[in-house]
């Protein structure tokens, strides 16, 4: 499987980051349908963190089911290439046209909660997200557009206050933050 060798070539940036890689390579050996929503207890995503072309802003949409601003992303739904997932939910949740791969392989990684909720008047059970981030490139000026039945807001915003704009914890202390200090390297290189 490309994708478990994808994950076990990955050079965790804390320990948050090496729990979680060992986490999913492991529940990779022993469980069916990781790559499915068919397996109820975790399954992959992807996600990406998109900055524009002058490296300045990340874009992010008005999620729906969380009621917060967050980055781009979806299921993988049988898809073992994730990064084509990313790309693909980048497209679809904004509108974007233009993408740019960043950075060739995972960005980040990130097991994620998601608490039991409806969706299309069915319940879902709490579960995993095992995800994988991609650092993408879109252009600005590009109109964006939402998708209703998942987000109402596209917009770009400072790396500072994408990260402040969640409304989820977790998410903006431990992972959009995360996804910011590591940005940090990239805007020094351009600064230059």
């Amino acid at each position: 499987m490309r994708l478990f060798d994808e994950i076990q070539a990955y050079m965790p940036r804390n320990e948050q980051e090496d729990r979680d890689r060992k986490a999913m390579l492991s529940y990779m050996e022993t469980q069916a349908n990781v790559l499915s929503r068919l397996n109820e207890i975790a399954h992959f995503t992807a996600s990406a963190w998109v900055l524009n072309r002058e490296h300045s802003k990340v874009l992010m949409i008005y999620h729906n089911m969380y009621n917060s601003w967050s980055w781009t992303g979806g299921h993988a739904d049988n898809e073992e290439d994730l990064r084509a997932v990313a790309i693909r939910e980048l497209k679809e949740e904004t509108g974007v046209k233009y993408v740019k791969l960043l950075q060739e392989g995972v960005f980040s990684l990130e097991i994620l909660v998601v608490e039991g909720h409806e969706k299309r008047g069915e319940y879902v059970p709490s579960h995993l997200h095992l995800n994988l981030t991609y650092l993408l490139e879109a252009d600005e000026s590009e109109e964006l557009s939402v998708k209703p039945d998942e987000n109402s807001g596209v917009r770009w915003f400072t790396p500072e206050d994408a990260a402040a704009s969640s409304s989820e914890p977790w998410m903006r202390d431990r992972i959009y933050s995360k996804l910011n200090r590591k940005c940090e390297g990239i805007w020094n290189i351009i600064k230059l």
